[in-house]
C-alpha cells in the first residue's frame, strides 16, 4: 500500500466533511494548514497502529474533528502564545528556564492560595511551575492524585476549573509556565468510563483490560514485574461490580486503559486537548512506557507505546502547538533516550542523573556517574532534559549495569548498599530515609526522603553536630548546582529550596501511613518560610546560597543554549563537566563529592592553557602558573575566561 497517496486520499475525503463552522474564517486557513503539514505524519502512525481494523477510517475521521473543535474552543492569547513558540521553538533551553514542582494543597491550601504565592515564586526565580495532579481522584488514597476520576473537573478540595484558568494566566503574566499531569496510562476505577465498563456497558468495557478468569492474566504476569509489591502482589485485580478481573499495574483502583481500542487513543486526545486550553504550556507524560501491552513482553517500552506518544504530539501540533511533552519513563536509561525527540517528547526527566547523584553522594567516587553521562546525557539539540535531585516519587536505582560492570560494580549488590545506605541501617551513613515497596521476596525496595533528611541535615540536627550539619548544607548545595548548570531546565521539588526535613505525620493517617512517599510530601508553610528567612539558621543557608546560583545561573548564556561535554577526572572524587557553545565561549563545572578538601590537576580539565579563568561563585582566580585546583568538602565551581 502506498500510504502517501492513502494519505492524500484520506485527507481530502476528510476535509470534505469536516465541520469547521463554529471556527473564524483566519482560523480555519491557519487548521488546514497545519493538517496538511502534520496529517501524513499522523496518518502513517495510526495507520500502524490501528490500520488493521474495518473502522479506521471511522476513527481516523473521528479524531480530525476532535482537533477541529479543540482549536476552535482554543482562546484568542493561547493562540498568539502557539505563533509566539513555533517562532521560539527552543523556550525551554533559555538560562532563564528554573523550574519547581509543588501539590498545590501542601504548597499553598487550594489554587486561589498558589495565585497569592505567585510573588515567592518569582522571588525564587521560578519560570516553570509544575502542578501534582489536581484533577477529580476517589477520597482517601488516590496514589497522590495519579487515580484520575475526571480530567475536566479540578478536585473541589482545590477549587474549580475557572480557578485554574485564572491561575495559567496569572502565571503567564508573570512569565510563568504552567505544567500540568497528563495521566494517560489508566484511570481511576471511579471514572465514568469505567463506572461504565462496571456496569456491563461493553463499548466501555473495551476501554479496559477485562477478563473473566485469570487464563489471560497469568499469561502476561509471566513476563510482567511488579511495580509496588507492598501493596497487593501481581498486575491484576478482581472487581467485584463487574465480576472481571482488571489490569491494574499501579494499584487496584488504578485501571490501566486499553490502547488497542482507538477509541481510547481519541477520547484520551480529547482529554489532552482539553488540558492544554485549559493554559498548559507543557504536560507531563505519566507512565508512559507502560501505556502498550504486548503478550510475551514485559509490556514496557514497546514500539507502538512510541507511535501513540508521536501520535498525541502530531495532534498538539494541530491544534495546540504551544503544548511540548515531558516524558516520565524511569526505565533503562538506553529506553529513557529512545522517547526524547522533537517528534515525540521535547522534554525528558533525567531519572539516571538524578540516582547516580545520590550514588556518588553515598559512594565518594564519580566514576559510575561520569562514565554513564559519557554514554547517555547528550540528546537532540531540539530537546532539553529536565534534571532534579529529587521529586514527589521515591527513588528507583536506575543505572546501565554493563557500564557498571565495566568498572568492577556490581549491579544488584550495589543496589542493596544503596538502599541500605539511604535508609540508615548502613554504619556511618549519613541519610535518614524511608523504604519504599519493599518486596518480600528478594528484599529489593526503593528510597523515599526529602532532600535534606537524605543530604545529612536531619541526622545533624537531631545529633547536634555542627560538622554534620555543615556538610549537609554543602551537600544540598553541590547537588543543586549540578543541575542548575549541566544543561537542560533544572527543577526543584517545593520545599528542597527551603531545606524542609522528613515529615513522619503521615504515619498515623490509614489512608498514606502504606506509603513511605508521603515522608517527602510536605506542607510549605508560611512559618517555614520564615524560617528561610531567619539568620543562621540552615534553612537560610541553604536559601540565599540557592539564590546566588540561580540568579549567576540566569546572568550567563552559557547556562542556557549550549552544548555539554562531560569530563575525566584524575580525582576519583571530583565530576566536572564543561559547557560550550559554538562562538567558543566555555564554562567548565567542578564539583567534589567529598567531604575532605580535595585536588585535581588542570591538566585534566583543560585549564593549561594560558588563560585566565574566574570561578562565578566565588572571587577565586586560577592563573595560568597553577598546576592544581583546591576544593574544599563539596566545593562546586564554575569557571569561566577572563578576556
Amino acid at each position: 500500500m502506498n500510504l502517501e497517496l492513502e494519505s492524500k486520499r484520506s485527507l481530502e475525503r476528510i476535509l470534505h466533511s469536516l465541520d469547521l463552522s463554529k471556527m473564524a474564517k483566519r482560523d480555519q486557513k491557519l487548521f488546514i494548514r497545519r493538517l496538511h503539514e502534520k496529517f501524513p505524519q499522523l496518518f502513517v502512525l495510526l495507520f500502524e497502529i490501528y490500520g488493521h481494523r474495518y473502522d479506521f477510517f471511522f476513527y481516523l475521521q473521528s479524531v480530525i474533528q476532535t482537533l477541529a473543535d479543540a482549536h476552535t474552543k482554543r482562546s484568542r492569547k493561547l493562540k498568539d502564545k502557539d505563533q509566539a513558540r513555533l517562532n521560539d521553538p527552543h523556550w525551554y533551553q533559555h538560562e532563564n528556564m528554573l523550574g519547581m514542582a509543588c501539590y498545590v494543597d501542601l504548597f499553598a491550601g487550594d489554587l486561589k492560595g498558589l495565585k497569592d504565592k505567585i510573588p515567592y515564586l518569582v522571588e525564587t526565580g521560578v519560570t516553570y511551575l509544575h502542578l501534582m495532579p489536581l484533577y477529580d481522584s476517589p477520597k482517601g488514597d488516590s496514589d497522590g492524585g495519579y487515580a484520575v476520576s475526571n480530567y475536566r473537573q479540578v478536585n473541589t478540595t482545590l477549587g474549580n476549573n475557572k480557578d485554574l484558568e485564572s491561575l495559567a494566566n496569572t502565571l503567564a503574566e508573570a512569565g510563568i509556565s504552567l505544567v500540568l499531569d497528563f495521566v494517560f496510562n489508566h484511570t481511576s476505577d471511579e471514572h465514568p468510563w469505567a463506572l461504565a465498563a462496571k456496569a456491563g456497558d461493553i463499548d466501555y468495557s473495551e476501554y479496559y483490560y477485562m477478563f473473566d478468569d485469570k487464563h489471560i492474566p497469568d499469561q502476561y504476569e509471566q513476563h510482567l514485574r511488579e511495580i509496588f509489591p507492598q501493596i497487593r502482589r501481581g498486575n491484576f485485580s478482581w472487581d467485584d461490580d463487574s465480576s472481571k478481573w482488571v489490569w491494574t499495574t499501579f494499584n487496584n483502583f488504578q485501571w490501566d486503559l486499553n490502547y488497542t481500542n482507538p477509541a481510547v487513543f481519541n477520547a484520551i486526545t480529547d482529554e489532552m486537548l482539553y488540558l492544554a486550553n485549559l493554559g498548559c504550556e507543557a504536560l507531563r507524560l505519566d507512565a508512559l512506557a507502560f501505556i502498550w501491552k504486548e503478550m510475551g513482553t514485559n509490556c514496557e517500552n514497546q514500539d507502538k507505546a512510541h507511535k501513540l506518544i508521536q501520535a498525541f504530539n502530531c495532534c498538539l501540533q494541530i491544534a495546540a502547538p504551544a503544548v511540548v511533552f515531558k516524558s516520565e519513563a524511569i526505565v533503562h536509561p538506553d529506553e529513557v533516550l529512545k522517547y526524547i525527540d522533537k517528534d515525540e517528547c521535547q522534554l525528558s526527566y533525567n531519572p539516571l542523573l538524578m540516582a547516580l547523584i545520590w550514588n556518588t553522594l553515598a559512594t565518594r567516587n564519580t566514576h559510575l556517574l561520569t562514565e554513564s553521562m559519557h554514554k547517555s546525557f547528550a540528546i537532540s539539540p531540539d530537546c532539553a532534559w529536565v534534571n532534579y535531585v529529587r521529586c514527589h516519587d521515591d527513588i528507583g536505582w536506575t543505572f546501565d549495569d554493563a557500564v557498571a560492570q565495566n568498572l568492577g560494580v556490581k549491579g544488584q549488590d550495589h543496589r542493596q548498599f544503596l538502599n541500605q545506605f539511604y535508609t540508615g541501617r548502613f554504619e556511618g551513613s549519613f541519610a535518614t530515609g524511608v523504604a519504599f515497596a519493599e518486596n518480600p521476596s528478594n528484599g529489593d525496595c526503593r528510597v523515599c526522603g526529602s532532600l535534606a533528611s537524605l543530604a545529612g541535615l536531619e541526622q545533624g540536627i537531631n545529633t547536634d553536630n555542627d560538622t554534620l550539619i555543615n556538610h549537609a548544607i554543602a551537600r544540598i548545595l553541590m547537588v543543586h548546582s549540578i543541575i542548575l548548570s549541566i544543561g537542560g531546565i533544572p527543577l526543584l521539588y517545593s520545599g528542597d529550596e527551603l531545606a524542609l526535613l522528613n515529615d513522619y505525620s503521615y504515619e498515623q493517617d490509614d489512608s498514606k501511613k502504606h506509603d513511605g512517599r508521603w515522608v517527602h510530601r510536605i506542607p510549605v508553610t508560611d512559618a517555614v518560610i520564615a524560617q528561610s528567612n531567619t539568620l543562621n539558621t540552615p534553612q537560610h543557608q541553604v536559601t540565599t546560597g540557592l539564590q546566588q546560583r540561580i540568579a549567576i545561573r540566569k546572568q550567563h548564556s552559557l547556562f542556557g543554549q549550549a552544548g555539554t561535554r562531560i569530563l575525566n577526572s584524575d580525582n576519583p572524587a571530583i565530576f566536572a563537566f564543561e559547557r560550550y557553545t559554538d562562538e567558543g565561549k566555555k564554562l567548565i563545572a567542578i564539583c567534589s563529592f567529598s567531604e575532605h578538601r580535595q585536588v585535581i590537576s588542570s591538566t585534566y580539565l583543560g585549564l593549561d592553557n594560558g588563560q585566565v579563568w574566574h570561578d562565578l561563585l566565588t572571587d577565586f582566580v586560577k592563573t595560568s602558573a597553577a598546576n592544581s585546583i583546591n576544593l574544599q568538602p563539596y566545593q562546586v565551581m564554575w569557571l569561566t575566561q577572563l578576556d
